[in-house]
């Protein structure tokens, strides 16, 4: 059965000496995995269409198991952020966790959406590390974890201090701070940071400006929630971590602005 699907790769690996099996996050079908016999070849019709983060349209024939990649064309590159050394490694981290939170032929529109959304983000310049934790704290639902961000996890107070709480898995109100000795207090603007990742679209966060120790401590507490959580870690993120602490890697910009 022939079909054609609209996707961006979100992963390749090499089969064979000529051939790759390339994961796609398509708009119609969820994710799914086909070969792409000749793609390693550097004159193959598919070497162009089948490089990570390229959005196109695919023509894949589903016979019985992996499916096979017949044709495609691209619509997007993306080409900045395989360019860009830190480009490549945070939109390399968002594909993967994406890639580790969704299973195979499962259509999921509304992700598909925020990748396309990231990638597009990233590619245009804006700053990558905040469209990832855009990501990472909107597929938390993915993981099947539920932060409460609306209101303390503990007495439902909407008012007052709050901190985070890892064993509430969520805010705790100044009035429940005893329940959890090891809480993350929070200024009232992480607090908005915070809900503003989770609940806004993304749209409305490509052109946030953070300073670098809200973004740490909001890296700390969404990476903390998957590992301890759901037990997960990425093989990007040790690649991305030992970017961002080497200066000559980081990109240098203008100072940026102090949080609203």
């Amino acid at each position: 059965m022939q079909s054609q699907v609209e996707g961006i790769v979100i992963r390749t690996m090499p089969y064979g000496e000529t051939n790759k099996i390339v994961t796609l996050f398509t708009r119609e079908a969820g994710k799914i995995t086909c070969m792409a016999r000749g793609a390693k070849k550097p004159a193959s019709r598919l070497a162009a269409i089948t490089q990570v983060f390229t959005h196109g349209t695919f023509s894949i024939y589903k016979g019985r198991g992996m499916g096979t990649l017949q044709a495609g064309d691209p619509l997007e590159s993306l080409r900045h952020i395989r360019e860009d050394i830190m480009s490549t490694a945070y939109a390399s981290y968002v594909t993967e966790l994406i890639d580790r939170l969704t299973e195979q032929d499962e259509p999921q529109p509304v992700v598909f959406d925020m990748l396309y959304q990231a990638l597009h983000a990233i590619d245009e310049g804006y700053d990558p590390e905040a469209i990832t934790l855009f990501v990472e704290w909107k597929m938390l639902q993915l993981a099947g974890l539920t932060p409460t961000l609306h209101q303390c996890a503990n007495c439902g107070a909407t008012e007052g201090e709050f901190a985070f709480s890892f064993q509430e898995l969520g805010f705790l109100c100044h009035r429940c701070f005893h329940i959890d000795r090891f809480i993350i207090r929070l200024s009232p603007a992480l607090v908005k940071l915070i809900r503003t990742f989770y609940f806004v679209p993304i749209e409305r966060v490509g052109s946030l400006t953070l300073k670098k120790e809200s973004k740490t401590l909001l890296k700390q507490i969404v990476r903390t929630i998957y590992e301890e959580k759901a037990g997960i870690r990425l093989k990007s993120r040790k690649f991305l971590e030992q970017l961002e602490r080497t200066p000559e890697f980081l990109p240098k910009k203008e100072e940026l602005p102090k949080d609203e």
